[in-house]
């Protein structure tokens, strides 16, 4: 038998052998590193690949009124998310979802966009699924990977009321608004934070602790069941807040401004708790829960009424004749007029080469402080504004809270505007304007803008006569307001003026007088020219019976007269709250 000659040299054989032992122990070490060096750090690993973690969202607090009865509460609602790393066919899982569903893969596709974070963590899809479409979902599992569906808390509002302006909404979070979140926080995309309202101001009280759930999935990351020894850790539901809203008084006013464009807001003078706030038109507090298509979100964009705006707080009108009590104070603090000091009221009054009209053409004839506030006599006060610096005006308007926010628990607050001697410079020039822009500040006209807001805590000083809390929406003890310095006897007459206003026939807030035995009632009327229409309808008040106080503060756009169109709604106000059978204050 023919064998061939062996040429190989033995340094190369040894070589060879050597390389080949060498392989093999790197190899026979990296098994060895693998399996027993590495062990735990692998299998961890592994056991992440067959473990799928996934937060739970944790149940918003709840807000409640007064009396404990529920404003916002919560109700489950499902999800469905992508895990990006352990999707097989991205379009297959569109067509499919769509399909069970009826959502359009394009919203789908943009959903994904919106809230992707990385190719690891869920991205939301789509959300409030019905049990009929998650049903479809699940008979369709097989033909989806990387598919996953949670349950998620969603706000349910209470069906008496709005108060859409006062509660708020929630946004989901997006890209665009991760990049403005805090570095610290622990906020997720697709997750619900407080964007308006009182969901807003008590975003941190409200939101919960998310849990974190724990399943086996597949190699296409398909669930496979629970996970042995992975105990799901449970979320913890934020803490409620208990406001100073009632749902009764806030129903009544809603159900008044159904029609109309304005405020209402009724409170205790004595606390500063809101019991109802309404800005009207709003919106329905459930509009924001749910996926909002682009129709819907530009009917309200485009709607001229702006139901998206708060008014109470950051809507500015002129006050008209309710601030002749600012001025009433001015005049009387600063002895610039006696109570015995009058004017012959034609209907007009003459200033240089204007004529400036009352809006009682046939005048009032002579008239005193008392009753140029009872009927509101605009000459009066053409002639008494004319002993008032307009640097000492604005001083007495700020100790009433005009031009300064009240600092309500709200997010947002315009300050309005309390004109001085630098503004109107600044304004018109040093020689733009002159004394007669005084008249029209006598009357709440010209330059002076205040908020509703405002006005509420003006008319619960006047109430109070100094002795009252700053406002607020959720039970809370703060130190009372700053009371301004004024006199035993201005504030008595005052209120004795706002209270005939109420009694006597001839008083424009005759009409608001329920004429409830034992109740004490004073008020003020207001018609606020607005040069984009009708005149503004203005009406404040307090009533007292039983030692039981609170005002109203009431602002109709275009309303017309605040004695006609105003007033009446507070008399309505007056008559369920002090009548029989309503629910009583409680001294929150």
């Amino acid at each position: 038998m023919l064998k061939s000659a062996n040429t190989v040299s033995k340094s190369k054989f040894w070589f060879l052998a050597g390389f080949v032992i060498f392989v093999h122990l790197v190899l026979a070490y990296r098994f060895f590193q693998l399996q027993v060096l590495d062990h735990n750090e692998y299998s961890r690993r592994a056991e992440n690949n067959r473990i799928r973690a996934t937060s739970i969202p944790a149940p918003r607090g709840l807000i409640l009124d007064r009396h404990g009865e529920i404003i916002v509460d919560n109700y489950p609602t499902y999800i469905v998310s992508a895990i990006g790393a352990e999707i097989v066919e991205k379009e297959k899982n569109y067509k499919v979802i769509s399909a069970a569903t009826g959502i359009d893969t394009a919203i789908l596709k943009q959903n994904y966009k919106n809230y992707y974070r990385n190719r690891f963590l869920p991205t939301r899809l789509a959300k409030d699924l019905t049990i009929g479409q998650l049903s479809r979902l699940e008979e369709a599992k097989d033909e989806l990977t990387g598919i996953v569906y949670s349950q998620f808390p969603e706000r349910i509002f209470n069906s008496k009321i709005r108060a859409s302006h006062v509660l708020g909404y929630l946004k989901e979070i997006d890209q665009g608004m991760m990049v403005d979140m805090d570095e610290q926080s622990d906020y997720q995309y697709g997750d619900l934070v407080g964007w308006s309202g009182l969901e807003r101001q008590y975003e941190s009280q409200l939101r919960g602790e998310k849990g974190v759930a724990y399943y086996q999935v597949d190699a296409f990351g398909r669930e496979a069941g629970p996970v042995e020894g992975h105990d799901n850790i449970l979320p913890n539901p934020g803490n409620d807040i208990h406001t100073t809203l009632d749902v009764s008084i806030q129903a009544l006013l809603e159900n008044e401004f159904n029609d109309k464009k304005g405020t209402a807001i009724v409170s205790n003078p004595r606390t500063g708790g809101i019991l109802a706030y309404v800005s009207a038109p709003d919106y329905k507090p459930d509009l924001f829960t749910g996926m909002i298509s682009s129709k819907d979100w530009k009917t309200v964009i485009a709607d001229s009424n702006r139901p998206l705006l708060n008014r109470v707080t950051n809507g500015t009108y002129p006050p008209g004749s309710i601030y002749k009590m600012v001025v009433g104070v001015e005049l009387l603090e600063k002895q610039l007029v006696t109570t015995d000091w009058s004017v012959f009221c034609t209907g007009e009054y003459e200033f240089y080469d204007r004529t400036f009209r009352c809006w009682n053409e046939n005048g009032h004839g002579k008239i005193n402080l008392e009753q140029a506030i009872v009927q509101s006599c605009d000459v009066y006060f053409y002639q008494a504004i004319q002993n008032v610096d307009i640097n000492d005006l604005a001083i007495r308007s700020k100790q009433f809270l005009h031009g300064l926010i009240t600092a309500i628990d709200l997010p947002t607050e315009m300050k309005g505007r309390v004109p001085d001697r630098q503004f109107m410079n600044k304004l018109h020039g040093r020689y733009g304007w002159s004394k007669g822009a005084m008249l029209n500040l006598s009357i709440g006209q010209g330059e002076i803008l205040v908020t509703p807001l405002q006005m509420v805590a003006y008319t619960n000083l006047l109430a109070t006569r100094g002795k009252t809390y700053p406002l607020h929406l959720v039970q809370s003890q703060n130190e009372m307001i700053d009371a301004p310095a004024i006199r035993s006897r201005t504030w008595n007459r005052i209120q004795d003026y706002m209270e005939l206003t109420i009694t006597q026939s001839n008083g424009t807030g005759r009409w608001s007088n329920p004429k409830i035995p034992g109740l004490r009632i004073g008020g003020k009327t207001g018609t606020a020219e607005n040069p984009h229409g009708e005149p503004h309808a203005w009406f404040i008040a307090y009533g007292e019976k039983d030692d039981e106080m609170i005002t109203i503060t009431i602002l109709i756009e275009n309303g017309g007269s605040g004695g006609e169109v105003a007033a009446p709604i507070a008399k309505r106000m007056f008559q369920h709250y002090y009548g029989p059978k309503t629910t009583k204050l409680v001294s929150k």
